[in-house]
């Protein structure tokens, strides 16, 4: 009976052993956690410019012939001031009837974010990977960055509401 209990706890000894050579998994994964936190904290934040309220009332008069299409009126909404350059938003309306020589050009924007919310009106759109669509009041879509679009039509009392972000970007006209 001595030669089994001395069999029976050199086997236990041994898996202890075997156990204890063994690299402990909680001592793996909170020195994973420092090294990544460590990381995170390093990472330097971008400072936001300085925002303020902007107010906007609709006056038929705010709308402008000094935006991105010689087709549409533009009434700024104040928020590209009001938000240090972060957004603009605006009011469109496409002067109509609709001159698809002039309006359906393919093109894309360099932008973060497009968000575009129909009015009034109506306006028939293609985007790549989409196809047509016919956008009515209570239509809303956004336009990811670079997506290549264009108007196809539009009805001559369509209003529309952009966001875009940034407030200053670039617009780039494809050919073919």
């Amino acid at each position: 009976m001595a030669k089994k209990k001395s069999t029976a706890r050199a086997a236990a000894k041994g898996a202890a052993q075997k156990k204890s050579s063994r690299p402990k998994a909680v001592a793996k994964s909170s020195a994973r956690k420092k090294i990544k936190s460590a990381r995170t904290a390093a990472a330097p934040k971008r400072a936001r410019p300085k925002q303020h309220v902007a107010i906007s009332h609709h006056r038929d008069e705010d709308f402008r012939a000094d935006g991105l299409r010689a087709y549409a009126h533009y009434r700024d909404l104040g928020i590209a001031d009001a938000s240090g350059g972060l957004a603009r938003a605006h009011v469109i309306r496409l002067l109509g009837p609709c001159n698809p020589d002039e309006v359906s050009k393919l093109h894309h924007h360099d932008i973060e974010f497009q968000m575009v919310y129909v009015l009034k009106g109506w306006v028939k759109t293609f985007m790549e990977g989409v196809g047509e669509t016919m956008m009515q009041p209570g239509s809303a879509w956004t336009q990811p960055p670079r997506i290549r679009h264009m108007i196809l039509d539009y009805s001559d009392d369509v209003e529309l509401l952009e966001v875009i972000l940034p407030a200053d970007f670039k617009t780039v006209e494809l050919t073919a």
